[in-house]
């Protein structure tokens, strides 16, 4: 059995003593000591190996090549919360890697195995195990996937604040680890914002793993963090009133008159769950159930029904036409929700592979710098923009669509974005810091430390962690080999 087989440059630091001196028959005792557990399932097939070692990272022709050839050596369904406790404990004994997977429906790699070892399938653990009825808190195993759970929530009046576009098939495990926001960000924010995850409850990678309850300050270190730094086993999060959201798209004539529009809409005193402002170029690529068909640019609301009406005002006063596409049919799965966010991209891809993305938030006044780098990059830049707040305020958060012509000319766009002020959110990197956060947050280096000593948890994401090793008198880093 081979093992790894990841690309050039993939392995910068290999995972502990035991793991550099692997050999086929680590992993050969490590099956062994697995293969009668009755709360495991184990998949050798190199089909399994294929498939459950892949996410959507093709989204980026930059990770395509990088990440293609990554595979695990070994894929293991834990049936129950004691089955996990035993995987744990057979790679913390062995050294061998192991890398979390929900539905694997994330765009950068987050579940991809970089250093070979196990993947770990979190899918049979998705009970609803409570739903507070005064505090609509919900407790949730991992694996329920999020239209499970928002279906359950719906049939006690509440609903998920936050959702990806892809909320039908991925999984809240995943969504907590890897994702960071979506659908539900006009209203509630982002997914790291205090207040959303309330508690979690985490098993550790260790020769004898402890299942430890995490309070809300204690469980942000998990939270986006891809999964190096703790097995979330039990999520604690906090819900909202349910809505029957109402769809309405909106043409405008010009750019400038569609942002000023969009931005009036998210300002004014109704409920919004979804705010996304698309160029014309990408809606002509779009399936055609969000209006009738125009060559104007489209925005696209779920609104509460008791603002529909401020909308049309809105509408009207700036010679704009409404189009009113009745209740959102959560059953359907041809919304408005799969127009926006990473469907956007998923389609406008459907259409032409040659298209890739960005994810940025945009300076203000937005317009001037759209328009600038409209000038610079022409029909090779097409914008898509979603509404959004962060920290409590009203912000346009951009996912243009970009022209695949060379990892050069991205990166230029990418320096082009930096210096008229835009924040960029780089889809085309492994670690999160690099992706998402931008710094080292030494809550979640700590977090490793703690609950992953050896870091043999989806090694290679964490870039914090691997500074602490390189240079392990980093102020502020803690050494692997400290207590």
């Amino acid at each position: 059995m081979v093992f790894g087989g990841s690309p050039e440059g993939a392995r910068p630091h290999l995972v502990g003593a035991l793991w550099l001196m692997a050999s086929s028959q680590s992993l050969a005792a490590l099956v062994a000591e697995l293969a009668t557990a009755h709360d495991l399932e184990l998949l050798q097939g190199a089909a399994d190996l294929h498939r459950y070692s892949r996410d959507s990272y093709d989204y980026s022709p930059i990770l395509q090549p990088r990440l293609a050839p990554c595979r695990a050596d070994l894929v293991v369904r834990p049936l129950t919360f004691s089955g996990v406790e035993r995987l744990a404990a057979a790679c913390g004994r062995h050294g061998v890697p192991l890398t979390l997977r929900g539905s694997g429906t994330g765009n950068y790699g987050q579940s991809v195995p970089l250093e070979g070892g196990v993947v770990m399938l979190c899918g049979a653990l998705r009970e609803v195990e409570h739903l507070d009825p005064s505090s609509g808190v919900v407790t949730v195993q991992p694996g329920c996937l999020m239209r499970d759970l928002d279906q359950h929530l719906r049939a006690h009046g509440r609903q998920l604040r936050l959702l990806p576009s892809t909320w039908r098939s991925a999984s809240i495990g995943g969504f907590v680890a890897g994702g960071s926001g979506g659908i539900g960000s006009i209203r509630w924010g982002f997914l790291r914002d205090p207040g959303h995850l309330l508690g979690a409850e985490v098993v550790t990678v260790e020769q004898e793993p402890r299942r430890l309850q995490l309070d809300a300050p204690e469980a942000e270190a998990l939270n986006h963090a891809y999964g190096t730094n703790g097995i979330l086993t039990r999520l604690q999060l906090a819900t909202a009133p349910a809505v029957d959201w109402h769809q309405i798209s909106i043409d405008v004539d010009t750019w400038g008159a569609a942002v000023a529009l969009l931005q009036r809409c998210c300002r004014a005193a109704v409920a919004l769950h979804l705010a996304t402002l698309l160029e014309r170029s990408v809606l002509e690529c779009l399936p055609p159930w969000s209006g009738p068909e125009s060559d104007r640019h489209r925005l696209l609301f779920l609104v509460a029904p008791d603002g529909v009406s401020t909308l049309a005002r809105l509408a009207a006063a700036s010679g704009a036409a409404l189009h009113d596409l009745g209740p959102e049919d959560l059953d359907g799965g041809k919304g408005l929700r799969e127009l926006s966010w990473n469907h956007t991209t998923l389609h406008m891809r459907s259409a032409d592979v040659g298209w890739t993305y960005l994810q940025m938030m945009l300076p203000e006044p937005e317009l001037p710098a759209m328009e600038q780098l409209k000038q610079r990059w022409g029909k090779a830049l097409l914008w898509h923009l979603e509404g959004v707040r962060q920290q409590g305020v009203a912000r346009l958060a951009a996912l243009p669509l970009v022209r695949w012509t060379g990892a050069e000319p991205l990166h230029a766009l990418m320096t082009d974005c930096r210096e008229l002020g835009a924040v960029l959110f780089n889809p085309h990197v492994i670690t999160v810091e690099d992706g998402g956060l931008g710094v080292v947050d030494g809550d979640q280096v700590a977090a490793k430390q703690r609950f992953d000593p050896d870091g043999l948890l989806n090694p290679g994401k964490l870039r914090g962690w691997l500074e602490s090793i390189s240079s392990p008198g980093c102020p502020g880093l803690p050494h692997p080999s400290r207590d």
